[in-house]
């Protein structure tokens, strides 16, 4: 089975650096542009299924992909185990310096030290959203699929792959994964190998890293 990660298109909070969590935003024109690219890139790909997480953002990316890539006959699931960490209190806040309404500490636990992060008040741990992601992938990989699409979040998204990754120490991977970029895993006899690492299939000035600037 070929199981394509995909994080949601860029959304108006993304640009302006403030934490979504839980927030059902949308995606802006770019956002749903770079989710249709990405589904032309794919277009030899046919998929057996297709799942997001409840927030807006994952569903549309992951509609206007399928479309795009001739699988528009393909419903989406909804799985709550692809949701983003839950940031609690920090839901909507800004985090870029200069503008920044969050207590330093959660800062560099999210961002430095996310393996020992507890979680922003009345938010989440990483060990929670690693659990819930991980045991959605695992229970995946025991269905009868040859390639699956699975819409979801950035941290989520690595907290998904943590277990997959050759260093799992490095939680981040090198940084936050890029709006629409591609993991792309191969599970076989419950062995999960990562045959695709944060592919772009665009023109990668379309989007801005706007993690790298906290």
């Amino acid at each position: 089975m070929k199981i394509y990660i995909i994080r949601h298109g860029e959304t108006s909070a993304n640009v302006a650096g403030v934490f979504q969590g839980r927030l059902d935003t949308e995606l802006l024109e770019s956002g749903l542009a770079l989710a249709s690219s990405v589904g032309q890139a794919l277009s030899d790909v046919r998929f057996d299924a297709a799942f997001a997480s409840p927030l807006t953002r994952s569903q549309i990316t992951a509609r206007a992909l399928l479309d795009a890539s001739g699988n528009e006959d393909v419903p989406i699931e909804i799985d709550e185990r692809l949701f983003e960490i839950s940031v609690g209190q920090c839901e909507g806040k800004h985090f870029r310096p200069g503008e920044c309404e969050v207590d330093e500490k959660y800062l560099h636990g999210y961002f430095d030290d996310p393996l020992h992060f507890d979680g922003f008040p009345e938010g989440e741990s990483t060990r929670e959203v690693c659990a819930r992601t991980q045991d959605f992938l695992r229970e995946l990989a025991q269905k009868d699929y040859e390639s699956v699409l699975v819409s979801t979040h950035g941290f989520a998204l690595r907290a998904m792959l943590n277990m997959v990754y050759d260093d799992p120490s490095d939680f981040w991977h090198g940084g936050v994964p890029l709006n629409c970029s591609v993991s792309i895993v191969d599970a076989h006899d419950g062995c999960f190998d990562l045959v695709g690492d944060d592919v772009v299939f665009y023109d990668q000035s379309q989007v801005s890293d706007w993690f790298s600037e906290h």
